[in-house]
């Protein structure tokens, strides 16, 4: 299913285009300022109808490389909404330690993630701001000619995107959104794939309803697994069902929110930074009969004003030396820069062996302490949820959507 959500503009003679498309960190400062943008960004989301899908650190990532050449109230108003460390050497020093984390190589599962800068050849950078960049975020500076060959250089970026998530985001920048006026792009991109550390059979998996309303029922590939095997994190509350699936290496997860009585908008109207560590504390190991849809989310946003709306504005007006207010001088010693669109692409598939659209091979753990026999609780997802994609230790929040409808 893509959805997009369109609204980009374009409001100065110099532009600048920022695009993400999806990552991790480690930090608690950094992971608590990108769960609280997480969460907001979620509160603008939610008005929509239909599935909802976004990395919100990817998201973060990427603007967090742009702040890093903010000056005056365009960085102030950057700071509210992203809450970035405002101490730099905090700040630099934790996505610096993320990268480094991310791209560890002794993972039993693949995670990845890159960061590029796309400058115009014959247009004036300041040296230190690349050097930060690189050595930071780990965003390396390559020349393209926007002026003469804007195609050519949008392809190029947009072949790049492709091979830095094993071709699952394609076509980031659309055609005609790169033009003579473009000076910089930033992007930032992941790739993941694990397996479920207690993986689905799939000759359990059998077409079931799933109600997207009230009044409209769809069939779906409904998986299940159940049996002793079958022990999670879970929790439940009178009003929802928390159920945590790990992957394989137990240092990412799946967390699904299921609203009891069809109730998504209440859910979603309590869901908050602080609401979902109280209900993360609430999760105990339990057996559980779990069944969950089979869903392939592909979603694409064009950000700018959602941003806007969020209480960053001055950085979408024209540069300060062209009558507006934006101020990126940090990039370039001048004040001609601002930001033109943010477009944010991601992509999840959920099946059997894990999370991916990927060929997976099933690893089967057997616990090593019994449970004691009491009647399995019964968590089935056949009705509109929300998920989240974590790394356990920290909290990070890597991904995070809704499934309204699993077919679309």
């Amino acid at each position: 299913m893509k959805r997009i959500l369109s609204g980009c503009f374009t409001l100065s003679a110099i532009g600048m285009v920022f695009l993400s498309s999806v990552v991790f960190a480690q930090d608690n400062n950094v992971v608590n300022a990108n769960n609280q943008f997480a969460f907001e960004l979620y509160s603008k989301y939610k008005l929509k109808d239909g599935n909802i899908f976004y990395s919100p650190y990817s998201i973060f990532s990427a603007l967090a490389m742009t702040y890093e050449g903010a000056r005056g109230k365009t960085a102030e108003e950057m700071r509210a909404v992203f809450y970035f460390p405002q101490d730099a050497a905090v700040r630099r020093d934790s996505f610096q330690k993320m990268y480094q984390q991310i791209n560890r190589g002794d993972k039993k599962y693949k995670l990845s993630t890159a960061n590029a800068l796309w400058a115009q050849s014959d247009y004036k950078f300041l040296d230190d701001y690349f050097g930060l960049v690189d050595q930071y975020y780990g965003g390396k500076v390559t020349n393209l000619d926007f002026i003469n060959e804007a195609e050519k250089s949008r392809l190029i970026i947009n072949s790049w995107v492709e091979k830095q998530t094993n071709d699952k985001i394609k076509n980031l920048i659309p055609q005609g959104m790169i033009g003579r006026e473009t000076r910089l792009v930033l992007t930032n991109a992941i790739y993941f794939k694990g397996l479920w550390l207690m993986p689905f059979n799939k000759k359990d998996t059998k077409e079931q309803d799933f109600k997207v309303s009230p009044g409209n029922k769809v069939k779906v590939p409904m998986m299940h697994l159940s049996g002793d095997e079958a022990n999670f994190n879970y929790a439940e509350t009178d009003k929802l069902q928390i159920l945590e699936l790990p992957y394989e290496g137990n240092e990412l997860s799946m967390l699904i929110l299921l609203p009891k009585n069809d109730d998504l908008r209440g859910l979603e109207n309590s869901l908050g930074f602080k609401k979902l560590s109280e209900w993360k504390n609430l999760l105990s190991r339990e057996e559980v009969s779990v069944y969950l849809p089979k869903f392939k989310l592909e979603t694409k946003y064009f950000m700018v004003p959602d941003l806007i709306s969020m209480g960053m504005t001055t950085a979408f007006t024209p540069g300060v030396d062209f009558g507006g207010k934006a101020d990126f001088s940090g990039m370039t010693g001048n004040k001609q820069l601002n930001i033109d669109a943010v477009i944010h692409q991601a992509f999840v598939d959920v099946y059997e062996e894990g999370t991916e659209a990927a060929a997976a091979t099933a690893v089967l753990m057997e616990f090593g302490v019994a449970m004691p026999s009491q009647p399995a609780k019964i968590f089935k997802a056949d009705h509109p949820f929300l998920f989240l994609i974590q790394d356990r230790e920290s909290g990070n929040i890597l991904f995070m959507g809704r499934v309204s409808d699993p077919t679309k």
